[in-house]
């Protein structure tokens, strides 16, 4: 999700018997239904309960009472201490593009995911590891080994 959706959801936009996230105002006004693994389900349950009577936000600002509109300093932080450099919030999405990819992921579900109006965009985003390049071609190797056969002439 980018920032804004993620800063902007509410607890009516979780379905958690269907485990999906529903975004209704995206960048670019469509609307996207997100598919939650069991990681963000359970943070988010875990996150329901704590959450204050009549909190219509998710993410809130215990000092304020309002949702975040931005998390500068606290991902700053998490970054020095998880020792990353240059990089930024916007980042996570394409990181989360490219592992979608690598692991087999169509590009046009991801497309659908990101919420990309264009498959250009979504390419855009979708960076392939060299170590992932570099399996890629060593598959392509083994299908070439079972299809040749070596073929030894008589003298």
């Amino acid at each position: 999700m980018r920032k804004g959706e993620i800063f902007n959801l509410k607890w009516q936009d979780v379905n958690f018997d269907l485990k999906l996230i529903h975004v209704s105002d995206s960048k670019n006004s469509e609307a996207r239904d997100i598919p939650l693994n069991d990681t963000c389900y359970e943070t988010l349950k875990a996150l329901r309960e704590k959450a204050e009577e009549g909190q219509d936000y998710i993410f809130v600002n215990p000092k304020t009472g309002k949702p975040y509109d931005d998390i500068k300093r606290s991902f700053k932080t998490a970054l020095k201490k998880a020792e990353i450099e240059d990089f930024t919030f916007h980042d996570l999405r394409h990181t989360f593009a490219s592992h979608l990819v690598m692991n087999g992921v169509d590009l046009m579900t991801v497309k659908e995911l990101l919420g990309h109006k264009e498959i250009k965009m979504t390419m855009r985003y979708s960076h392939l590891s060299p170590d992932h390049k570099k399996i890629a071609v060593k598959r392509i190797e083994t299908v070439f080994r079972r299809e040749t056969k070596v073929i030894e002439l008589p003298l």
